[in-house]
């Protein structure tokens, strides 16, 4: 490589980053272990003029890529962050340098989060090709790890800071030297102090255009290339032709603008304009933040123990199923394994939703992204990458992170032709002013240019429905698909499956009757030594029961345990009796008024009954809740259940729901939704099994619960990770505040140039405080985005 490329360690990593010979499999000198700097090192991020073949080190490529066979061909799919972008056009730009290239299928470009989804064939092109590519248009293509590493972020931060005070400081010297010429009458000042006071604010805007200003000509630049007009192209037009006309006066003063100069106008203009950009950068690292924390928990570096003992740091991609790593306090697990500690105090909440720490003992599993939160632990590392949970919900949230809502999309389409109107508007408005006054005609012009900048527009939907994916994604809620937010608030009724949704996908003991002088706790030991080797449902919940009841079941000394399929368990005592488990005729009580209903079995020796156990799915506790939040809220809601009738009735009665469908197919479930949806309602449907996934991809929007099956987890677009119904209500109310907050964006940005431009137009706006219209509307959209991103309230109880 060209340069020896160091990647910056991530944001929740404690040690220093690996050098790429880590990387690339090579042992870390002394100096990288000790954290220390190798000498001559480069530090920086990938550049247009960095080396990109490391990218294309199968290692470094697994990380951000997936592939897949689609039809009999290998095709890649990578997230990538593209630094450098600042509005939708640039978005559009990165895609249309890329659409066009060998072996490219497909290019989407996020504008609000910056992420590439890039679908490319690896047997046409390398990855190093396609970023060069993004390089030659002038932005650089990143994996998420290094992009969102903190030393960059510092890097970007600090450049950004370095434009804004120089902007600032030359524009307050620059209005010093202004003001006299507001503040003097006619004649009243000589005309060589006037003379000086031009040239001082030149020499003051200088560093002004050419420094400060430099983000807003290398866009516009790189749009022109490509025969586009971008964002940046009316800003930066309007900043070249105020100095160059300023200059003119300033130079040559007897000349045609000589009587006027905008140094002041165009220093604020630049000034506001990078603040607002500043705060905008600052409050969509907020928006996105808590999407890109979420995502890039993972450790950089892990401590592997070898065959001496001994611990060495290592690259987590360099780590193997089996190997046993150190994980610190405070440090995430690099993958799903095993626990060979005594114990370890967990913080599970990106899986779970739930905020209080939980125990895990010796030989328990842990899980990749969790936090351990006590002292050192060791893990047996059993799953990585792509085989971990973690790296389920990584993928999740990156499609709804580079997903491009609707409204989204409505408005990039209007901002391209809007952009050329601007340029024509400015144009008439310059042509019609030189007729009046020309010292006017300029500063119109550019107030128009200036003024009508769409990145409001732009910024309306996905900084709010971001911002609300990313406060949900903390609660342990992951949205799919960022367009389901708009669906979603406009649902009319919720249907629920019934086992696994709104009860438990397991039996619970909730009753327990036994013979006259028998000992609940020894009848309750016989059965569970009998259910332990079953699998059956009604087995594993006895047997938990006596486990969660601290009944032993060593005493039960049991012989020829035999599971008869469909029936029941048998057994013989140490004295040789038979004991049976089961339905009342398989335990010979079909005469003797036993006959149960369903959910009971009995145990039967030598004597007959000995006892009954009443078994039911536990309904979850807070489902009637969630159900009566929804009625409240004006929402209709169903059940529908492959169950049989009173099982389904009895389970939607106790959780309120209005109408009940038992006995249902997943044929005549995927009916019974068309024939809701051909009412007229819009359809929130809530399941977790294999047999949901036609009805979850028919309904309108769709909820999978995170136990859930694959196929239902795929057809869904929202995963609530804990299970809880409650987050049903929850993610409802969040999807409602979300599109009252876009339309409020919305509403905003149309507004602003309604009012805006017919002021530059008629000349009541000056260039500079279009800038500061510009930059103020595009912050509002930000900030009012950022109400969304408080955590999520708990609906209220009815």
């Amino acid at each position: 490589m060209k340069s020896d490329l160091n990647y910056p360690r991530g944001m929740n990593e404690a040690a220093t980053a690996p050098p790429v010979g880590l990387l690339l499999g090579n042992e870390p000198s002394a100096q990288s272990q000790r954290g220390e700097e190798p000498f001559g090192s480069h530090r920086g991020p990938l550049t247009v003029t960095d080396d990109f073949s490391v990218l294309d080190d199968p290692v470094e490529l697994n990380d951000f890529t997936e592939f897949k066979e689609i039809d009999g061909q290998t095709v890649a799919e990578s997230v990538l962050m593209v630094q450098g972008m600042y509005c939708a056009a640039c978005a559009d730009t990165v895609e249309c340098a890329l659409q066009d290239l060998p072996g490219v299928r497909s290019a989407r470009v996020h504008a609000a989060t910056r992420r590439l989804m890039l679908q490319w064939e690896p047997g046409a092109t390398r990855m190093s090709s396609l970023a060069d590519a993004v390089g030659q248009a002038g932005y650089r293509l990143l994996p998420l790890q290094q992009a969102l590493s903190i030393s960059e972020r510092l890097k970007e931060t600090r450049l950004a800071l370095w434009r804004l005070f120089v902007a600032g400081f030359c524009a307050m010297q620059v209005m010093m030297y202004a003001w006299p010429a507001y503040v003097a009458e006619p004649g009243e000042m000589p005309a060589d102090i006037d003379q000086l006071l031009r040239w001082a604010s030149w020499v003051l805007s200088v560093p002004v255009v050419t420094f400060a200003s430099g983000p807003f000509f290398r866009g516009a630049w790189r749009d022109l290339k490509l025969g586009r007009v971008g964002m940046d192209t009316p800003v930066s037009i309007g900043i070249l032709v105020a100095f160059l006309a300023s200059s003119a006066a300033t130079f040559d003063p007897s000349g045609p603008w000589g009587h006027e100069v905008w140094f002041d106008s165009l220093t604020m203009f630049v000034f506001f304009l990078l603040g607002g950009r500043y705060l905008e950068l600052k409050a969509r690292d907020r928006t996105a933040g808590a999407l890109d924390a979420l995502m890039n928990r993972l450790p950089e570096v892990c401590e592997r123990q070898t065959a001496d003992g001994r611990f060495e740091s290592l690259s987590v991609r360099r780590l193997s199923v089996g190997d046993v790593v150190r994980v610190q306090a405070g440090q995430a697990f690099p993958g799903d394994g095993r626990l060979l500690s005594d114990t370890a105090t967990v913080d599970e909440a990106l899986l779970t939703g739930e905020s209080d720490p939980v125990t895990r003992r010796q030989g328990d599993g842990v899980v990749a992204g969790s936090y351990n939160l006590a002292g050192p632990v060791l893990v047996e590392v059993l799953r990585l990458g792509r085989d971990t949970r973690f790296a389920q919900i990584v993928a999740l949230m990156e499609k709804a992170s580079t997903e491009k809502p609707r409204l989204a999309i409505l408005a990039d389409r209007i901002a391209a032709p809007f952009l050329v109107l601007v340029l024509a508007a400015a144009a008439l408005a310059f042509a019609y002013w030189w007729q009046i006054d020309h010292s006017k005609a300029l500063a119109v012009a550019v107030a128009v240019l200036i003024v009508t900048c769409p990145c409001a527009l732009s910024l309306a939907t996905p900084a709010a429905m971001l911002s609300s994916a990313g406060a949900l994604a903390r609660r342990g809620i992951l949205v799919r698909r960022l367009q389901a937010f708009e669906t979603l608030a406009e649902v009319g009724a919720v249907v629920f499956d019934k086992t696994g949704t709104l009860t438990h996908d397991r039996l619970a003991l909730t009753g327990q009757r036994v013979r006259e002088g028998a000992d609940h706790r020894q009848v309750l030991a016989l059965a569970a030594a009998m259910a332990e080797g079953s699998l059956h449902p009604v087995s594993r919940a006895i047997a938990a029961s006596a486990r969660d009841a601290g009944v032993s079941t060593e005493r039960a000394d049991l012989n020829e345990v035999t599971e008869v399929a469909g029936q029941g368990l048998s057994a013989r005592s140490a004295h040789g009796d038979l004991l049976r488990m089961g339905s009342a005729s398989f335990c010979g009580l079909a005469g003797d008024g036993m006959e149960a209903p369903a959910g009971r079995v009995h145990l039967s020796d030598a004597q007959g009954w000995l006892a009954s156990f009443d078994l039911s799915e536990g309904v979850r506790e807070d489902a009637a809740p969630a159900v009566a939040a929804l009625h409240q809220s004006g929402l209709r809601t169903w059940l529908l259940s492959g169950d049989r009738e009173a099982a389904a009735r009895a389970v939607g009665q106790t959780v309120g729901v209005q109408n009940v469908v038992a006995g249902a197919s997943p044929e005549q479930k995927l009916a019974q939704i068309e024939s809701m949806q051909a009412q007229g309602l819009r359809v929130a449907m809530v399941g977790d099994g294999l047999n949901d996934g036609p009805v979850l991809a028919r309904a309108d929007t769709s909820f999978a619960l995170g136990h859930a099956a694959p196929l239902a987890q795929a057809q869904s677009d929202f995963i609530l990770q804990g299970g809880k119904v409650q987050d049903v209500v929850l993610t409802l109310q969040q999807a409602q505040f979300t599109m009252r907050i876009v339309r409020q964006n919305l509403v905003w940005a149309a507004l602003y140039n309604l009012v805006c431009v017919p002021l530059a137009l008629v000349g009541w706006m000056p260039p500079w405080l279009a800038g500061l219209g510009m930059a103020g509307s595009s912050l509002l959209v930000i900030l009012n985005a950022l109400r969304l991103a408080a955590e999520p309230r708990e609906p209220a109880a009815a």
